[in-house]
Parts: structure tokens; C-alpha cells; sequence
């Protein structure tokens, strides 16, 4: 359909504007006229509608038809006007000529005039037309090249990756005018291409939740090739409409980032010019996420060496207050002053707030000692008792015998009760620290810290080597302590456990078995056993896979005494981790009840606790304090010093078997097939451990 032409006829002859307009219209169908009989009529219409073309006569009242033009070219030097008029001179034609009119034509009678100025009307607006629409063109690209540059700009400026697909998206809606504009980007973790932004126009059409898989759909396809390219008609491409955002659609990859996709509802929306202003956009947008992706890589790069710098800053700072602790630490005598040193010594820092040992005496774990915190709070935690998070907190390092933190005390499970104790003194991190050496737990030293996951993973681990430290000094003075006293503990135990051996031992004996002595020799155990005459011990015992031998040493009229050797068991080595000593041990009717002689400095609980871990049906039926005199203790420690294993073995044999009693109840020869020797070596060995017995028994601690 031809666009209509609005031309405005002005002549002040009565009725000949009219005829004019008529008659033009009669000729081109696309004419529709105005008519003015005047100038100032036609100016007044200019102002209320627009025009396509004027024909105006030339001579009229107070306005000629050249000053009419003068009035039109101020406003739009392009309009078509022409000068339609009787007077007809080579002066007035160029004097409109100059003036700038389109065309000047003579009135003349005949249709065919007017056949011929519809033809130049259509021929002047055409043209008219036609440049006015180029400059717009050439308008609207310097627009769109301006606002490609601001956005070149804003593209550059962009802090962040959102920033800049949420930039490129708004502006090829912007400069394509297209209803669909959105960006994808490629997730390198889940391998797909997940929605970025997408045009705040169009985010109705756009599913944010779309996004494309490896293989799947055009979008796919373009950023895995690497290459533009532009779909007429996505219906014709034979993809899913689920995975299209339009019926027309322009796809630009944007390197290794994603893509940029715009859309029309149009079959081939699409033309040349739009088309490479979305390649100029992609290319800037690709630029922009470039330099971000470097920046953001700088970024990190510098956050990384800086906590790097803090936490070297605040491990150098954690080593100088260990160095201070083990330098107390090895001053300390007693285990009271090692605890103490240890929790003076953190207090007094800038780093952390307060300390605390909670030791394992007793049921429930409770602080012993504490710096930095006054004695109210202590008292809180010791009367909540198992209601303590600190107890859980205790136990569940001791069983992991790992250090354990609590990250926020605001926010942790279960550490309601100490909300109101954080916000007063401060802390919000508390560590926990197993203090413990190769075997033993002694216990756990609490730190409280100021802030919120502010325990670096270097620093657990220094503190946790401290943990380590301090396990091995309290034992180490513990047993110093042990060697200069002579106070001990002895524990009387009943086992009904049927895994323990002497319980199993007993179900084979009629009567009452007694432990004589026991030889530990590290890979294996030498036991003797008095169990009454007659018994075929052997027998019973041959064919269980713990039991290596059982060798009878002496057969009396009463009862026999037996050799047993058998690896380990999980009795003796508790017994050897806590340095404890078996004294006696009788079993009957599937029952043992063996006396312990257990060092001052040794956890009663703890040790029963681990004795009932292997043998759950064991009850304490007597604790007793005892004092060994101070010679006995003097020669037990030289004696040991001086002897060698095999020596002190071949003492012990020939001391459990009654090999010194009169009559003697074994023989040399029992011996050495008993300790697996032969007899001139047992017998040797034994000549030489009685000579430095009777030594030392005579001359003191000379040589």
C-alpha cells in the first residue's frame, strides 16, 4: 500500500485551492490535499499538522508566495514546495529558484497540467523522503556509535562480571531495538551455559532458570564452535522451542565467558547493520570480561598475600608464646606448675582472652586451672556440670584426640547458656587442645578468642604440637615425681569378662588358679601359673591360637606350676601403657581378681576406664594407699639399672618357679626350656644376675 502524500494548496483565488487539491487527488491516489486561501492560513495549518509538500500560488495579499517559502525554509529547509502561479517571467523563476523553491510551475488550463504537477509532487516527496530517511539513518547510527562508546566505557568501569553482562544486554536492546536481549555464561564446574542477564525490558520473556547443557540447543552450539552466527528462522533450524528465546535470533560467543544472544519475534529480524553492531558490542563485552577476570584474578592474588601476610604475622606470633611456654614448661617440677605456666602464659597476650585445663579425675571434666578469667565464670561452667558445652566440647577431644573449635559461640549448637558469658568478656571462637603423649590423656586446655572463625588452620596446628608438648612434660614429671616417692595405689579388680584369658583358663582347671609371676619380653609374654595337682593344663590349652607353649616347671603333691607363653593381651597392655604393676591375680569359676600397684600419678579412672573398654564386666571392689620402704624401692631401681634383659628374665624365671626354695620346685633345665634356651645360657645368665644382686646387696651402688 503507497504511503499517502499530504499536500497543502494555497491560493487566494476563491474556490481555486480546492479545484487544485481536487484534481490532484483525482490523478495520484495516494494525494490527499489541504487548501489555504491565504498565507497566513497555510501558516496557521503548518502549525497544527504536518505536510508533505506545498504548492502555492505566487500572488497573494499582504504574504507572497516566495515570502511564504522564506516562513517554510526557517522550520524545514528539505519541505517540498512548489510555486504554482499564472505570472510567468525567466525573473521571477530565478528569483524562486534562489529563494530555494523545489519546482516552479505556470498555470495553464488542462487536466494534463495537473496530471504533471501530481507527478512532480510524488517525485519531490519521494526524493524528500528518501534523504530525510537517510539522515535520520545516519543520525540514528552516530547515536547508536555514541552510545556504543558510553557503553564501552561503562563496559570498562564495570567492577564485577554481573555488572558487565547486565551492561551488554541493556544496550543491544537499546541500539537493535529487539525485544530479546540476554547473556549466557559458562560455569567450567557444571560444564553448562547458565543465564547471566538478561534485558530489563524483556525479562518476561527470558526464563533465568534456562540454561543449556553440553550439546544442547543453537546457544551450545555457538559458543563450542566459537563462530556467530545468525538463525532467520530458529523454527527452521530443527531445535526445541524450550531451548529458543525467539523466533529470529543473532548469537555472538563471547570468547571463553559464554555468550550474547538478541532475539525478534520476526522471521529474519535481523539486518546487515544490526548485525555488526552486536559484533562491535561483543567484542567490547568480551574485552570488558577480559580485563575483569584479570582483575578479580589480582584481586584474589592480593587478598591471598595479604591473609597469607596476617596469618605468618599471627603464626610467628603463635610460635613466640609456644617458645615461652616450653620454656616454662621445661622449668617446671610439679604438673600444678606446668598447667599453670601454660595458662599464664597464654592469657598474657594480645591474641587470645582467656585459658583453662580441664582434667580427666574425675566423671564429668572440670577446671582445674585458669588464667585471664575471673573465678565467677570458672564456677559457672563447674556447676552446670554435664549441662556444660564445654564438657562436650572436652570429651569429644578427648575421644578424637584431635583439637576441636567452636567457629561462632553465638551460633553453635548447644551453647545457649554461654551467649550472655561471650558478649561480656568478649570471645566468640573457643579452641580445644588435647593434652596427651604417645599413650596417656591428661587432659584439655580450652583458649577463648575474640571474633568469629578466627583460628587459623596453621595455627591449630601449632597449638595442637603444644597439646603434644605438654602431655610429655606432665608425664615426664610424673614420673620423676614417682621415682622419689613411695607412695602408691593399689587396686583391687573382679573381671567376669570371658574374653579375658585367666577367665577362660579357669573353665578348663578344677580349682583355683593363682598367677605366680609374669616376664614380658615385648613380643610375647612368659606367665607362671600354680593350678592344682593333676591338672592337664597342656591339653586344655594346645589348641587356642593365643597360647604358643605350656611347659610345666614343677608337679607337687598340692599343685602344679606352669609355664605359659602367649603374645600379648589387651590386659597387660594397658597395664604396661599406665606403668602399672600386677601384683597377684587368682581366677575360679570363670572369675579373676587380680591386685594392681598403680604410680600416684596415674588416673584411677582413666585406667579403669581403659581396662573396661576391653572388658566391660570389671568392677573396682578396693582402692588402698600403700608405702614401700625407701631400700626396697633404692635396690628395685639399681637392680634394673644394672641387669640385663636376659639377667633380669633368668632372676624372674627362677623367682616365680620356686627355683630358690628348698626343696626346689623347678630346675635349671625347666627353666631354659621354658625361656626358650638352652641350659648352659640359662645358667649363665643367672650366676650373673645373682653376683650383681649379692653386690648390690653388699656394696651399696659401687661397682
Amino acid at each position: 500500500m503507497t504511503q499517502p502524500i499530504t499536500v497543502l494548496v494555497v491560493d487566494n483565488e476563491p474556490g481555486f485551492a480546492d479545484l487544485a487539491g481536487t484534481m490532484l487527488e483525482r490523478e495520484h491516489d495516494a494525494i490527499e490535499s489541504v487548501a489555504a486561501t491565504s498565507a497566513e492560513e497555510a501558516l496557521s495549518i503548518l502549525e497544527q499538522q504536518g505536510v508533505d509538500c506545498i504548492v502555492s500560488d505566487y500572488e497573494m495579499p499582504t504574504i507572497t508566495g516566495l515570502e511564504l517559502l522564506e516562513r517554510v525554509r526557517d522550520d524545514d529547509p528539505d519541505l517540498p514546495f512548489i510555486l504554482y502561479t499564472g505570472r510567468g517571467s525567466e525573473e521571477l523563476a530565478s528569483e524562486a529558484i534562489a529563494a530555494g523553491v523545489t519546482q516552479y510551475f505556470q498555470k495553464e488550463p488542462g487536466e494534463e497540467r495537473y496530471a504533471l504537477l501530481a507527478n512532480q509532487i510524488t517525485n519531490a516527496v519521494t526524493q524528500y523522503r528518501t534523504e530525510t530517511e537517510l539522515r535520520e539513518s545516519e543520525r540514528r547510527y552516530e547515536r547508536t556509535l555514541t552510545t556504543l562508546h558510553e557503553t564501552t566505557r561503562d563496559l570498562m568501569r564495570a567492577e564485577t562480571k554481573d555488572d558487565i553482562y547486565q551492561s551488554a544486554v541493556d544496550t543491544a536492546g537499546e541500539i537493535l531495538d529487539v525485544p530479546v536481549a540476554a547473556a549466557y555464561a559458562f560455569e567450567p564446574t557444571a560444564g553448562t551455559l547458565e543465564h547471566a542477564a538478561s534485558m530489563r525490558d524483556s525479562r518476561e520473556l527470558v526464563d533465568p532458570e534456562l540454561s543449556f547443557e553440553r550439546g544442547e540447543g543453537l546457544v551450545w552450539k555457538v559458543f563450542s564452535e566459537g563462530e556467530s552466527a545468525y538463525y532467520e528462522d530458529v523454527q527452521r533450524a530443527g531445535v526445541e522451542h524450550s531451548q529458543t528465546l525467539c523466533r529470529s535470533e543473532l548469537i555472538v560467543p563471547l570468547g571463553t565467558h559464554g555468550v550474547l544472544v538478541a532475539g525478534t519475534e520476526d522471521v529474519d529480524g535481523f539486518d546487515e547493520t544490526m548485525t555488526e553492531l552486536l559484533y562491535i558490542l561483543a567484542a567490547n563485552t568480551e574485552a570488558a570480561l577480559d580485563r575483569a577476570e584479570r582483575e578479580q584474578l589480582l584481586r584474589e592474588h592480593d587478598r591471598t598475600l595479604t591473609q597469607q601476610n596476617e596469618e605468618l604475622t599471627r603464626l610467628n606470633h603463635t610460635n613466640e608464646i609456644v617458645r615461652k611456654i616450653n620454656h616454662g614448661v621445661a622449668q617446671a617440677s610439679t604438673r600444678d606448675e606446668i598447667e599453670t605456666t601454660v595458662c599464664d602464659r597464654l592469657a598474657d597476650t594480645d591474641r587470645y582472652l582467656f585459658a583453662w585445663i580441664a582434667a580427666t579425675d574425675e566423671e564429668t571434666p572440670v577446671p582445674t586451672t585458669w588464667a585471664g578469667v575471673d573465678a565467677a565464670y570458672i564456677d559457672r561452667v563447674r556447676d552446670d556440670d554435664d549441662r556444660a558445652p564445654e564438657v562436650d566440647l572436652v570429651r569429644e577431644t578427648l575421644a578424637s584426640e584431635r583439637v576441636q573449635v567452636v567457629r561462632n559461640v553465638l551460633e553453635a549448637d548447644d551453647w545457649d547458656r554461654r551467649r550472655k558469658d561471650a558478649l561480656t568478656y568478649g570471645y566468640q571462637t573457643v579452641l580445644s587442645v588435647p593434652l596427651r603423649d604417645d599413650e596417656r590423656r591428661y587432659g584439655a586446655l580450652l583458649v577463648h578468642v575474640p571474633g568469629v572463625d578466627s583460628i587459623t588452620d596453621s595455627e591449630r596446628e601449632v597449638l595442637g604440637e603444644l597439646g603434644e608438648t605438654i602431655g610429655h612434660a606432665i608425664r615426664s614429671v610424673e614420673q620423676t615425681r614417682a621415682m622419689l616417692t613411695d607412695s602408691r595405689v593399689e587396686l583391687e579388680l573382679t573381671c567376669r569378662d570371658e574374653r579375658l584369658l585367666f577367665n577362660r583358663l579357669s573353665d578348663r582347671i578344677d580349682g583355683l588358679a593363682t598367677l605366680e609371676g609374669v616376664i614380658d619380653r615385648g613380643n610375647d609374654v612368659v606367665v607362671f601359673v600354680s593350678v592344682p595337682a593333676g591338672t592337664e593344663l597342656g591339653a586344655a590349652v594346645g589348641e587356642w591360637a593365643s597360647v604358643e607353649s605350656a611347659t610345666v616347671v614343677s608337679d607337687g603333691d598340692d599343685e602344679t606350676l606352669f609355664e605359659l607363653t602367649f603374645s600379648s593381651t589387651p590386659i597387660l597392655d594397658v597395664l604396661r601403657t599406665y606403668d602399672v604393676q600386677l601384683r597377684a591375680a587368682t581366677t575360679e569359676n570363670g572369675t579373676t581378681t587380680f591386685v594392681l600397684e598403680v604410680p600416684q600419678r596415674v588416673e584411677t579412672r582413666s585406667l579403669i576406664e581403659a581396662i573396661r573398654h576391653n572388658y566391660p564386666e570389671t568392677s573396682l571392689d578396693a582402692r588402698r594407699e600403700t608405702t614401700a620402704t625407701v631400700s626396697a624401692r633404692q635396690l628395685d631401681t639399681h637392680l634394673e639399672e644394672r641387669l640385663t634383659e636376659k639377667q633380669f628374665e633368668a632372676l624372674q624365671a627362677a623367682h616365680y618357679s620356686g627355683f630358690f626354695d628348698w626343696p626346689r620346685e623347678s630346675t635349671g633345665e625347666d627353666l631354659a626350656e621354658a625361656l626358650d634356651v638352652s641350659p648352659p645360657t640359662y645358667h649363665y645368665h643367672l650366676r650373673a644376675a645373682q653376683r650383681k644382686l649379692v653386690t648390690l646387696a653388699f656394696d651399696g651402688t659401687s661397682s
